[in-house]
């Protein structure tokens, strides 16, 4: 089955990490290439790392037709920072896989459909 995961950065995670000390902050990049490498026989796609919300444009439709505005703007305080398609077994193999994840605090599992 495939499931795409989202990597998602909370305010308090970027916080942590911004007072990251460069040896710090490469010792979390090497465990992350790490679960990638760990992973890479069930990875489907390239992993991408989105550019921070401050880059993104918004589309919201409403009744007045679409919106558009600069940033995310959405009603949490997290965003989505990369994603990832992963194929396996069933969900329980996607949990065990995700529960291993060394980095921002949540990750979304969604099916993707056939």
């Amino acid at each position: 089955m495939k499931y795409v995961l989202m990597f998602v950065d909370t305010e308090d995670y970027a916080k942590e990490v911004d007072a990251m000390s460069p040896v710090e902050l490469q010792q979390v990049y090497e465990r992350v290439n790490q679960w990638f490498i760990d992973h890479a026989a069930v990875i489907r796609s390239s992993t991408s790392k989105l550019q921070g919300g401050a880059n993104a444009t918004t589309v919201r439709f409403g009744r007045e037709g679409p919106i558009v505005t600069d940033g995310p703007f959405m009603e949490g305080k997290e965003v989505i920072s990369g994603f990832t398609e992963i194929e396996v077994a069933d969900l329980d193999e996607a949990l065990r896989m995700v529960k291993t994840w060394p980095a921002c605090p949540v990750i979304e599992i969604r099916p993707v459909e056939s």
